[in-house]
């Protein structure tokens, strides 16, 4: 029996369909009794009799028969969008809405995402790249890949990399003109280039690890943005110093374009994840992208965490 169904109705219209009130308890599952009493307690909210039982067979009434002919198509309407939506959830077929920043694209997604086209060439991916806290649920987003310390509340969320190895970072050209920082408290003194977070409208800190101790470092802001390759960019133009994960700028450290600085005062962030909410932990097309980013870190928990402490920004 069906309980979301409007009560006694599906009772009705199984007894008409069987014949006979024994009948449907069978396909039920349940004793007669239960059934004559799901139809009395349905004909009293009516206030109208609905069948005629006599010892042999049962009849409708011209009330049972209004009730047959609005209800029986409604129900197999109902059997088929439940069927449907089924369905969409098994399907490995779609659409797979996500929300990333370009730095979650670039370490985690792309790396897998052309193989996982080649085998998935039915499934439609849609990514929105934004550096912003996205409430998924109001955006029609399935899933979202952000820093662990950037999850809402709630949400099951699943590791898909190590602890990340940030920098504090600059050009050739500028620290030949600006000089080197060897000290954390040597910023204060440089052009620095912050990022401001969209959600909160607060800077980013710049911390750093001293004397065993984690510190905040006051550095002046001289150019502020919005979006990290913003952040990078500016750099690289020579304009001041920056704050990145190091992977992003693995490429220009290793040709001497950038520099890192301050290594011995950088601690690791909080690795990324890939996060969504409960209801979607059931979705075919979600599954299928986990198993991709699975096989590509082969040994690296997947385990959900409690995302309950992350703190909003």
């Amino acid at each position: 029996m069906r309980r979301d169904a409007p009560a006694g109705i599906e009772v009705f219209l199984a007894i008409v369909r069987e014949g006979s009130l024994r009948g449907a308890a069978r396909a039920f599952g349940v004793g007669a009794p239960t059934i004559s009493h799901q139809l009395k307690a349905l004909e009293r909210r009516l206030g109208v009799d609905l069948l005629v039982r006599t010892t042999r067979s049962i009849e409708l009434t011209d009330a049972g028969r209004v009730l047959l002919n609005g209800a029986e198509p409604a129900f197999q309407a109902l059997d088929g969008a439940i069927a449907d939506a089924r369905a969409i959830g098994r399907s490995k077929t779609g659409s797979l809405r996500l929300s990333m920043p370009i730095s979650a694209y670039r370490l985690v997604l792309a790396p897998v995402l052309g193989a996982f086209r080649r085998q998935h060439p039915h499934l439609r991916l849609e990514i929105s790249l934004n550096e912003e806290l996205v409430d998924l649920a109001k955006g029609g987003f399935h899933a979202g890949i952000r820093l662990g310390d950037r999850i809402a509340d709630g949400m099951v969320a699943l590791r898909v990399t190590e602890a990340l190895q940030p920098c504090y970072f600059a050009s050739k050209h500028y620290l030949d003109a600006a000089g080197r920082p060897l000290r954390p408290r040597d910023l204060l003194t440089h052009s620095c280039i912050r990022y401001r977070y969209i959600s909160a409208n607060r800077v980013q800190d710049w911390q750093v690890r001293e004397d065993g101790q984690t510190k905040t470092i006051a550095a002046p802001v001289t150019l502020l943005f919005d979006s990290m390759e913003g952040v990078r960019q500016a750099v690289r133009d020579g304009l001041g110093i920056g704050w990145s994960l190091r992977d992003m700028i693995a490429d220009e450290l290793r040709d001497g374009s950038l520099e890192s600085l301050l290594d011995p005062f950088v601690d690791k962030v909080e690795p990324f994840y890939l996060y969504f909410p409960e209801q979607h932990k059931r979705l075919e097309v979600l599954r299928l992208l986990i198993d991709a980013l699975k096989a590509r870190r082969r040994g690296l928990s997947f385990a959900a965490r409690d995302a309950t402490s992350a703190s909003k920004r």
